[in-house]
């Protein structure tokens, strides 16, 4: 028997030992990516980790995961058979939908579709008998526009600061008008990073809490592949999207300091123009994305975690969760001074403005991996269990 039906049971049948139950019935309304483009792309992100753990958590009673709406069309072409439809563990999933195909460009067009989205959630919810449910919604502007009077309390997950996003550049005014609308309503915000959280400037209920670990992945990692084994040491690694963050000035100066050594570049090639200036580094490799467990054997078989990133609006408020990896399997680490960075370990050898990535890196290099004891005290300290005890604290106050 549940902890939710326990406390139920104290509250209602024994009006003695009445408690006030502290699990709840909850909505959870992904942003962007469905479920299974969660499962596909190896549960990396934030709101990939959340949906992941809350049908398991003891505070959380009937849970009800919202898709981002798909149209019909979208639906039918990559899965005419309806069997991806539904999978989720133990609990319901909602897959809204449109007619359209592609976001509406008008700002009343964007409007129209969220509040179509929120009460598509409503009705769901209702289906399935939640019970005033805390909504926490990852998506700006369904946390904003969203009427909600059917739920407990709505909470947004800024997992990122979507204002300064480029591929979403066309939203950004939507979003700002958004987070005015989160002030004006008080609704609770809970942010990656100071920074991120700044930029919304929530006048309710809000907390930062940065991104965490999954512990059993790190406290022993996977196989890394053959081909990385194989490169020559010192072995300097970045894991993560592939875009315009990385500064590739920095990558260039790494690779030239050790030419006897080799920088690996892993994740998805989300801007391939970008990469092409590093062609002629012979010891520079831009790599596709890894499975997971190969992904964590390759940070543990590492000799240097590196971030080299540029400054923007964006990487200023990231809590970049490759960080918590690399120090997870006990690298050293050489980063761009980032706030997000800045003060999560005191082995990260932060490189500032006009610093130099190469001394950055004898330094880390000369220091060497952590302690076993220290490596697994970071893995417990840093667990996404803690962070997402805090984002329900917030919901469901």
């Amino acid at each position: 028997m549940s902890a939710c039906v326990l406390e139920a049971m104290a509250a209602t049948s024994i009006p003695h030992l009445a408690v006030v139950p502290t699990c709840r019935d909850f909505v959870l309304a992904l942003s962007w990516t469905s479920w299974d483009g969660a499962l596909a792309r190896g549960l990396v992100m934030p709101e990939d980790r959340l949906a992941e753990a809350l049908p398991e958590h003891p505070r959380v009673g009937r849970l009800l995961v919202g898709n981002p709406p798909r149209s019909l069309l979208a639906r039918a072409v990559r899965d005419p058979l309806g069997r991806a439809r539904g999978r989720y563990p133990r609990r319901a999933l909602h897959e809204p939908l449109r007619l359209r195909r592609g976001e509406p460009q008008t700002l009343a067009g964007q409007l129209r579709a969220v509040q179509s989205w929120e009460r598509s959630l409503a009705r769901a919810a209702a289906r399935r008998g939640l019970e005033r449910p805390a909504v926490i919604a990852t998506h700006p502007v369904l946390a904003a526009f969203g009427d909600f009077t059917w739920a407990r309390s709505v909470t947004y997950y800024a997992w990122d600061d979507w204002s300064a996003s480029v591929p979403h550049q066309q939203l950004w005014p939507t979003f700002e008008l958004a987070f005015a609308v989160l002030r004006e309503r008080g609704r609770r915000v809970c942010a990656v990073s100071d920074a991120a959280l700044e930029a919304i400037a929530p006048a309710g209920p809000h907390a930062v809490v940065p991104n965490g670990l999954r512990p059993e992945e790190w406290r022993t990692t996977g196989a890394p592949p053959a081909w990385f084994l194989r490169l020559p040491r010192p072995r300097m690694l970045y894991v993560g999207s592939l875009d315009d963050r990385l500064d590739l000035e920095q990558v260039r100066r790494l690779a030239a300091a050790f030419p006897q050594g080799s920088v690996s570049l892993v994740g998805p090639l989300l801007d391939p123009a970008h990469y092409a200036a590093l062609e002629d580094v012979a010891n520079v490799g831009v790599h596709g994305r890894e499975a997971r467990a190969a992904l964590t054997g390759m940070v543990a078989a590492a000799d240097l975690g590196i971030l080299p990133h540029v400054r923007t609006r964006m990487t200023e408020a990231m809590s970049p969760l490759k960080l918590y990896e690399y120090l997870a399997a006990g690298r050293p680490v050489v980063a761009t001074d980032l706030p997000g960075i800045r003060g999560v370990h005191p082995v990260v050898e932060l490189v500032r403005d006009g610093g130099d990535p190469v001394a950055a890196a004898h330094r880390a290099l000369r220091r060497g991996p952590m302690g076993e004891a220290e490596r697994l005290a970071f893995i417990d300290r840093h667990a996404w269990e803690e962070r997402f005890d805090r984002i329900l604290d917030l919901a469901f106050t």
